[in-house]
């Protein structure tokens, strides 16, 4: 039976030589669990999934292999005692810095967890490093011989489905966390630098994740009325989302797919003034990024997303902020303000860059006020039909 790896558990970034680089999970000597590795690799160069994806998946496996380890457990024994796992998940509070900190996951984030934990034993399983059995453990396989005739797909014979054993319940879908307009305001006047600013504008108002906006380009700002000269048929100003894996602050776009996102007024007003402030610095002026450091070693250096993250932190304080913003709640506001403003859900989900539209329609939510105006024009139009049907009886 495959045993578990040494203490001290944890993921950890390995770089390639061609400088592509992806996360893998690490023992304390700093060799990989082979099992995770696998799947890792594989997620990140055979399906082409993001680096940013496969960090959050290595944190999620260190996270259980982990709790093997401290708990004794071998990998198939882990398997039969998800649920146990499941109660030390919900019984440890986050550690880590950032929203939730000190309070125990939820069910969102223990499924999620479950979830690539599943995803782990069934690439061991397809590749021989794990028994076949473990499956029954996670996996819950059902038939359509009871359902009605009309439910039944066309052809002959059984079809079969698995569901997850363990998956927590929720009383409703959970909400995306956004920036009120007021925090966002806020950061926008604690900001000092253009540089600071402009940032909050693109993300706020074009939903660009975090690694999408630090691996722009000049040449992916188009940025004028008519792009022709550049070889780019799209009218008005917009921006290309471009994937690429040789970026040296390791920002990348998590889609496979490139995309392009009109800018507005606002974000072009933006974007001279600190397009301004950093001809001041000669070193920004020799790199392609659009996004560098401007005010400390190594200046002209494209910025890196924990810089980022660490500036909101310290924008929130500066601005007496009740929380920190972080930058995917800058996106999260673009969503939400697009899909309460009547756009599409299919232009949404186009703009964001989601690959399902499952993900996007976390935005389409019932508030209040939308409630409200339902009722009310059902009740509008419930007494206008009335006072017709009087005046055609009348």
């Amino acid at each position: 039976m495959q045993k578990c790896p040494a203490p001290a558990v944890r993921a950890f970034r390995i770089e390639l030589p061609d400088g592509r680089g992806y996360w893998s999970v690490v023992d304390d000597e700093y060799a990989k669990v082979a099992v995770a590795g696998r799947f890792l690799f594989d997620l990140r160069f055979a399906r082409d999934r993001a680096e940013s994806t496969t960090r959050t998946y290595a944190g999620e496996l260190a996270r259980f292999l982990a709790w093997c380890t401290s708990t004794g457990r071998s990998l198939e024994q882990g398997a039969s005692d998800l649920s146990r796992f499941v109660l030390a998940l919900r019984a440890t509070p986050i550690e880590r810095a950032g929203a939730g900190q000190g309070r125990p996951p939820g069910p969102g984030r223990v499924n999620h967890v479950l979830s690539v934990v599943r995803e782990m034993y069934k690439h061991a399983v397809g590749a021989g490093t794990v028994d076949p059995s473990v499956l029954a453990a996670l996996y819950e396989v059902g038939d359509d011989r009871f359902l009605p005739v009309e439910l039944r797909p066309e052809g002959s014979g059984l079809r079969y489905r698995a569901r997850p054993r363990h998956r927590l319940r929720s009383s409703r879908s959970a909400q995306p966390e956004s920036a009120s307009q007021a925090e966002w305001e806020g950061l926008l006047e604690a900001a000092t630098s253009w540089r600071d600013r402009f940032p909050l504008v693109l993300l706020w108002f074009c939903g660009l994740r975090i690694g999408e906006a630090l691996g722009l380009r000049k040449e992916d700002l188009h940025f004028m009325d008519h792009a022709s000269a550049l070889g780019c048929s799209l009218p008005g100003p917009h921006l290309h989302v471009v994937r690429r894996e040789d970026n040296p602050n390791h920002a990348s776009a998590k889609s496979r797919h490139n995309r392009s996102v009109p800018v507005g007024t606002i974000l072009l007003a933006y974007y001279d003034r600190y397009a301004e402030e950093r001809l001041a610095c000669a070193s920004a002026n020799r790199s392609d990024f659009v996004f560098v450091n401007l005010f400390h070693a190594p200046l002209g250096a494209p910025m890196s997303a924990s810089a980022v993250r660490q500036g909101l932190r310290t924008l929130s304080r500066r601005a007496g902020l009740a929380r920190a913003v972080h930058p995917h709640m800058l996106r999260h506001s673009a969503g939400s303000k697009m899909a309460e403003a009547g756009v599409a859900i299919d232009v949404v989900q186009e703009l964001l860059g989601h690959r399902s539209i499952t993900s996007t329609q976390i935005y389409v939510h019932p508030s209040r006020a939308r409630m409200r105006q339902a009722v009310e024009a059902v009740e509008a139009l419930s007494v206008k039909r009335r006072e017709q049907r009087r005046k055609e009886q009348g």
